[in-house]
């Protein structure tokens, strides 16, 4: 019954932030939370708390914000003055924030009087492949569930989230936490060799394991349009690592010519 009378974690947030008045942490939040609510994952607290600031770029990861909208609706009440503080939002104050959409259908979090120029979108930096992994990885982060059912982004005590995770020893393309607590080191093979990306996945892992884990199962995945018998072979006999391999799919629409009315308007 307990469980049953728990708010969602973004009312938890919520609450937090309104019983500190108005002015806190992070770090503040999730503690009053895990007091307050024993049991709740921190990890999730994080990321509810991401969702729910206007200002943060990362906000667009999650599954509430993967629509363009002016704020606010009821996820839209933290606003970040800078790296770890929380204050309430006050649009009089912190400006109109929007989630707004470019033309090639990808979102971006900015202030009204900010917003894109029509026709704007992000650039590939290096050609084809890197635009393909992009997109590829942008759409995973999106529905982690079709890795693995209850996979949530990983974010940290410094509200770095697990999308490209910089480390000492390289970018992680997915950092993730799954059901148990557990780490899951995700990385895309989209035109990169077979030992680049096992050699990538090994080293990763072996870095979450011993600076992030704490103990906690670290599990890698590498995710890949083909799995080659030379992945296959390379991860034969190494522990907590599965493969993955993803289809594409196109569907094509007619559009209707416009009629004359249409044309003179």
């Amino acid at each position: 019954m307990e469980n049953q009378r728990r708010p969602a974690v973004w009312q938890m947030v919520r609450e937090a932030i309104n019983v500190m008045g108005g002015t806190t942490t992070n770090i503040a939040v999730r503690d009053w939370i895990v007091a307050r609510y024993p049991g709740t994952n921190t990890n999730t607290i994080q990321c509810q708390i991401i969702v729910c600031t206007v200002n943060h770029p990362s906000r667009i990861h999650y599954p509430e914000n993967q629509k363009p909208r002016q704020t606010p609706n009821h996820y839209d009440f933290l606003f970040r003055p800078e790296r770890g503080k929380l204050v309430l939002y006050d649009a009089t104050q912190h400006g109109q924030w929007h989630i707004v959409e470019g033309e090639d259908g990808s979102l971006a979090v900015c202030r009204a009087d900010e917003g894109r120029e029509e026709g704007d979108s992000p650039q590939p930096p290096h050609g084809h492949a890197f635009a393909a992994e992009d997109h590829l990885r942008e759409y995973l982060v999106q529905h982690l569930d079709v890795i693995e059912e209850g996979l949530q982004l990983f974010v940290d005590d410094e509200e770095n989230t697990g999308v490209e995770y910089a480390t000492p020893v390289g970018r992680i393309d997915v950092l993730a936490v799954d059901t148990h607590g557990g780490l899951v080191v995700i990385e895309l093979k989209v035109g990169r060799g077979p030992d680049t990306v096992c050699g990538q996945i090994l080293r990763y892992k072996g870095w979450v394991k011993r600076h992030i884990a704490h103990g906690r199962r670290v599990r890698g995945c590498i995710i890949a349009q083909h799995i080659s018998d030379r992945i296959r072979y390379a991860m034969a006999d190494v522990a907590d690592v599965f493969l993955k391999e993803y289809e594409l799919q196109m569907t094509l629409r007619d559009v209707p010519h416009l009629d004359t009315a249409d044309a003179e308007a």
